[in-house]
């Protein structure tokens, strides 16, 4: 598989033949300048200096919910002393998330090991349900417990902000996963923001296209059709990325996706207008890209590729039994709760974290899906998709 790591973007391609051109340019410059002193040949007075040559495009980069710069993952850690402090603080920690599954799952397991190397004790985990009524009594209830950090998504900026705030009062070392509360201010109401590497992610996946239909074809493109950072800075990668990269390939159809349920309508209607579609984008795995696969399945057209964000069991297997998915761009969950519980530990010793962290993004085929979800969500493939392997 090619993955992104070891690509070499074409906008730097095009950069480099920019400067040999130049260079070749100057040595034929000073050829002419030196034939000028014994001949009489001079430029006409009218010419104009050749245009300077179209600057090569910026390619996407992430941003935090504020235009914060991102961060690796890899600049947060604690030395040896800070560890000893920590580890001999008797500090304990709860884990109170948005809701549950095999992402959540991943990333408390990654702050639960972060934790317990640290020797802080977590005594609570609450699974929210995607209710911001029940978070804010999650929040309540684990606040009685006298928690030293808590790790969290908030759901929704201005519920968030109410739900959290009696943790911010009580001086809690707050992180935040991809979310942060309206209102909130870094470095005061709380410790920092972990997410997944966004630009990264749509690089991903716009690669794993271009492999898949060997860098040539029409493509449509479902994005997220709501305001948020997350999900609007993946699908503008994915977009951009196949723009400056892949100019054999054209994103001929567009259209915003608010309501996951639609997902399969859409994808009808995209292949009703443009039935030569060779592409599909999908803006995330379970539903969007569960009803773009239906829709392909009920036209017959099993030669349309689809990529997609986030790994799930239906996708996944789709995938491996040589379906419409031909990759799947992934973040590293269980490195976000590592993450997390680090930036938890700066919180509690005073030391200063970044605003907004991220972690790598990782492109999954069905070449290197255990190790994909081993990597990702350090957990083998949910056992129909081993089935479906063979293995």
């Amino acid at each position: 598989m090619k993955t992104t790591k070891n690509k070499k973007p074409k906008w730097l391609l095009f950069v480099s033949l920019v400067a040999v051109f130049a260079v070749f340019a100057a040595a034929c410059g000073d050829d002419d300048e030196t034939s000028s002193a014994t001949t009489t040949t001079t430029a006409a007075p009218d010419s104009e200096p050749a245009p300077d040559p179209e600057p090569a495009p910026e390619p996407p980069m992430t941003q935090g919910p504020g235009g914060e710069q991102a961060v690796p993952a890899s600049e947060i850690g604690l030395d040896d002393a800070e560890i000893a402090e920590v580890q001999a603080g008797g500090y304990t920690a709860a884990l109170l998330w948005h809701t549950s599954g095999a992402f959540t799952d991943a990333v408390s397991q990654g702050a639960r090991d972060a934790f317990a190397e640290l020797g802080i004790e977590v005594i609570a985990e609450t699974d929210a349900g995607f209710d911001a009524a029940q978070q804010a009594n999650d929040v309540e209830t684990v606040m009685a417990q006298n928690p030293d950090i808590i790790i969290s998504l908030a759901i929704g900026p201005d519920a968030g902000a109410e739900a959290f705030r009696p943790a911010v009062n009580a001086g809690v070392s707050l992180v935040f996963l991809s979310n942060v509360p309206q209102g909130y201010v870094h470095g005061e109401d709380y410790v920092g923001i972990v997410t997944d590497d966004l630009a990264a992610m749509g690089i991903t996946a716009a690669d794993l296209l271009a492999d898949a239909l060997g860098g040539q074809g029409k493509v449509g493109f479902i994005f997220h059709d709501a305001a948020y950072y997350v999900t609007n800075q993946r699908d503008q990668a994915f977009k951009s990325w196949i723009e400056i990269n892949y100019p054999d390939m054209e994103i001929v159809a567009e259209q915003g996706l608010a309501d996951p349920a639609a997902a399969e309508e859409i994808a009808s209607a995209l292949l009703t207008r443009n039935p030569d579609l060779d592409g599909i984008y999908a803006p995330w795995s379970a539903g969007p890209a569960d009803g773009v696969i239906a829709a392909l399945r009920a036209a017959g057209a099993s030669d349309v590729a689809v990529v997609t964000m986030d790994l799930d069991t239906n996708v996944s297997l789709d995938m491996v039994e040589g379906g419409n998915v031909v990759g799947i761009a992934a973040d590293e969950a269980y490195n976000l709760g590592r993450t997390m519980a680090l930036e938890g530990a700066y919180g509690v010793i005073g030391k200063s974290a970044p605003a907004f962290v991220v972690v790598p993004a990782i492109g999954v085929t069905g070449d290197n899906i255990v190790e994909g979800y081993r990597q990702s969500l350090a957990d083998d493939p949910p056992q129909e998709v081993l089935d479906a392997l063979g293995g």
